[in-house]
């Protein structure tokens, strides 16, 4: 029953610190007490065929900031997080980084930005260079689906 306390009071915060893009005090996955003892969480299975895509920046796409990113999805709805509900999730952006551990929450830090409000737009800043970018869909309590929901990485160059 400690344990089932500890993870739930875990996945509150993370869901309180991740409503949005960010958080003032990001959630990481070495908060959670699962992450510690490196216990993989129950996945919500996600439907065959399930897709996240972007719609924009164009792989290999130039861009000036602001970057006006827009995530495409297919197969499942888009709630944001704490909802529960079949076939549904909210997206997560994963910058210069592959995925992370599937089996636990999605870590929010500069490289894993949580849109939990259910977002399917956003406007970020980046250094200029070239910068990889992935989606990975999350369940409601950040958790990745199984299997995984997660797009194709494309590449951007930022002047």
């Amino acid at each position: 029953m400690k344990l089932r306390l500890l993870i739930s009071s875990s996945i509150f915060a993370l869901l309180t610190a991740c409503g949005g893009q960010s958080a003032e005090e990001p959630v990481t996955q070495a908060d959670t007490p699962a992450a510690t003892a490196g216990t993989a969480l129950p996945r919500s299975e996600s439907p065959p065929g399930a897709r996240v895509f972007f719609i924009t920046p164009a792989d290999g796409a130039t861009v000036a900031n602001p970057i006006r990113i827009e995530f495409g999805i297919g197969g499942m709805d888009v709630v944001p997080a704490g909802t529960q509900q079949p076939n549904s999730g909210h997206h997560h952006l994963l910058i210069n980084t592959g995925p992370p551990d599937l089996g636990l929450p999605i870590p929010a830090d500069d490289q894993h930005i949580h849109f939990g409000d259910g977002s399917t737009a956003t406007e970020i800043t980046l250094q200029p260079g070239t910068h990889r970018l992935q989606m990975l869909l999350g369940d409601h309590l950040h958790i990745p689906h199984d299997p995984p929901v997660l797009s194709a990485p494309i590449t951007i160059t930022v002047e």
